[in-house]
């Protein structure tokens, strides 16, 4: 992506007054837009110097691309609004839903991976660009059922990402957690998309619940070495800038710093 290389980190509001005295910074960051549109007067002077000094990416969580309502022509405005204020050109979603009858859930809700939704998200994904005047980005959910599906997983992103020429946010915990949760091959999967279409990656942590066979993608957990070895078997077929994402039970930003050095060392290993 242009601008946007190497190593980044998902800025939040609990590390953001330290982020600052960082000896050993991260090439790029990625913000969650809705969490800044009105920044609370305590972290704004904060935020404005960090996102002035670093290439940034915007990474969204209420757009509800599959949603069968027609776009929200408000939020649109509003999420542009934003990026132009900060200069972002760099605009990622999740190819899911998480509003329905006008209420958001902000919950990332499976979709039908079907012939009829495909046609329907290449309809949205252009209305959003046209919008905003900027690519948009998606990236592969974590998902637990698959209603009413006539397709296979990579199937159904793969003819997204190609019949609306979109890239994709590569987030190798869920593939990872997906893998696990219904039983197919991580590698195989990850060989199946083109990599040209990968415009950036995430890697996160996820909880286990081994009575159940299940894992729960909670981006809440310290990334387990099964992921980390995902993560540097993928970079030798598919180099993209990869960052650290961690959205709960965040620790202090040394501990973060901890495993975003482990990311620098898988990446500049495989360079």
């Amino acid at each position: 992506m242009r601008g946007i290389s190497g190593c980044g980190l998902g800025l939040r509001r609990e590390f953001i007054a330290s982020f600052g005295e960082l000896d050993e910074r991260p090439e790029w960051i990625e913000v969650t837009p809705e969490n800044w549109f009105s920044v609370p007067y305590r972290y704004a002077e904060q935020f404005e110097k960090i996102v002035s000094e670093y290439a940034v990416v915007a990474h969204g969580v209420s757009l509800s691309i599959g949603s069968p309502e027609p776009m929200d022509k408000s939020f649109l405005r509003q999420m542009k609004a934003f990026l132009d204020r900060y200069g972002i050109e760099h605009y990622s979603e999740h190819l899911s839903f998480s509003a329905l009858y006008g209420r958001q859930t902000y919950e990332l809700l499976p979709l039908p991976m079907t012939e009829a939704m495909v046609r329907h998200l290449c309809e949205k994904i252009n209305m959003v660009q046209d919008a905003l005047e900027r690519p948009l980005i998606l990236e592969n959910a974590s998902y637990y059922i698959s209603p009413y599906s006539e397709m296979r997983e990579v199937d159904f992103l793969c003819e997204v990402l190609e019949r609306s020429d979109t890239r994709l946010l590569l987030d190798v915990n869920n593939v990872y957690v997906n893998s696990v949760n219904h039983r197919f091959d991580p590698d195989r999967y990850i060989a199946q998309i083109p990599p040209s279409r990968v415009a950036y990656m995430h890697i996160a942590g996820h909880l286990e619940y081994p009575e159940e066979e299940l894992l729960l993608d909670t981006h809440g957990e310290a990334i387990c070495d099964e992921v980390w070895r995902l993560l540097g078997r993928t970079l030798r077929t598919h180099q993209a800038p990869v960052m650290i994402e961690r959205d709960n039970n965040i620790p202090p930003l040394d501990v973060l710093m901890e495993e975003f050095r482990t990311l620098k060392q898988i990446v500049e290993a495989v360079r």
